[in-house]
């Protein structure tokens, strides 16, 4: 299970993810757009307990959203690359960059959200499942990942 572990720019921060994500996303807002510089992010979703951190702790830093409820980014002290964000589940729920991971790959998207603001020459793939805005979790998500979602959450 090593491909899904991953790391900061520097290396002072490793991570193992012992389980596979609940599910992926792949946000196309434009918040996300200017906080990682790119087109969009992709984010693996999983259960805070079941990512190890190897080397020193993140820096979490509270950072604005277009929800204004905000979001907490886990960076490296030094390299300040974002490991992963908390959302409006606190921090019991990880959204693991991908791009930080060993193996990419690993992890496509499920699901693509905030399509309705995704740049006009990003060209999703046939079929992809695919949202304007957010969606129903409980209508998208398997019965494992609402699960493990509950669980962790209390929700």
């Amino acid at each position: 299970m090593t491909g899904y572990g991953g790391q900061c720019a520097c290396g002072a921060i490793r991570y193992q993810m012992r389980r596979e994500p609940m599910i992926v996303h792949c946000c196309h807002c434009t918040w996300c757009q200017r906080e990682t510089g790119s087109a969009f992010v992709v984010n693996a979703v999983i259960e805070a307990s079941e990512v190890s951190i190897l080397g020193i702790e993140p820096e979490v830093i509270d950072t604005p959203s277009a929800s204004g409820r905000g979001q907490l980014v886990a960076r490296c002290p030094h390299c300040h690359i974002a490991l992963w964000s908390h959302y409006s589940s606190g921090r019991v729920i990880n959204y693991v960059r991908v791009g930080t991971m060993d193996e990419p790959a690993l992890c496509p998207p499920d699901i693509h959200i905030f399509t309705s603001t995704k740049l006009p020459w990003v060209r999703l793939p046939e079929g992809a499942r695919a949202f304007d805005d957010f969606y129903d979790t409980k209508s998208e998500w398997s019965e494992e990942a609402l699960t493990r979602w509950m669980m962790a959450t209390g929700l």
